[in-house]
């Protein structure tokens, strides 16, 4: 990223530069049971300026019972990191589990996925982001993160950690 360096009145800031940075690593691992989405992770962090942008990252272990699950992420209540709205019932995501119970020995694999996302919340006030997680089928789905479907005591069926970082990039 090409930093600009701006002197305004006598003070020297640069654009681009890390503010501060603000993660979290999730090293157990959790069963969500259905189509309402859960809170995975959970990070506040509060903008030096307004004009100061979030960089999120997310490295996520998923898998499920059957397919369709999914992750979604939130700046406060807001959904953000999302597809476009195609038609009535699509859901949006920020990312989908690979998880396919029809592929051959797919319960015992887990799946990372990632995604980042720089968002603009235009305030200095504290905002808290959110990753949740849950299934986008049926409500007797299960949503699985850091460990795969299957839970047998074998060398082939990893568990795994799962990491969210937000850092503040002056604007």
């Amino acid at each position: 990223m090409a930093l600009t360096k701006v002197n305004s009145g006598g003070i020297n800031f640069t654009t681009g530069k890390v503010l501060q940075v603000v993660s979290t690593t999730k090293s157990d691992y959790q069963t969500i049971q259905g189509t309402t989405f859960v809170d995975v992770f959970s990070l506040a962090i509060t903008p030096s300026a307004t004009s100061s942008k979030i960089y999120m990252t997310l490295s996520i272990n998923l898998n499920g019972s059957e397919r369709y699950s999914a992750a979604k992420m939130y700046r406060d209540s807001t959904q953000i990191n999302m597809g476009i709205q195609v038609g009535n019932n699509r859901s949006r995501v920020s990312i989908a589990a690979q998880s396919n119970n029809d592929a051959s020995n797919d319960t015992l694999v887990l799946h990372n996925s990632s995604t980042t996302f720089l968002d603009n919340p235009s305030t200095t006030n504290a905002v808290t982001y959110k990753v949740k997680c849950g299934n986008t089928y049926g409500g007797s789905m299960y949503t699985y993160v850091n460990r795969a479907h299957s839970m047998s005591d074998e060398a082939y069926v990893h568990i795994g950690t799962s990491t969210f970082t937000l850092m503040e990039i002056a604007g």
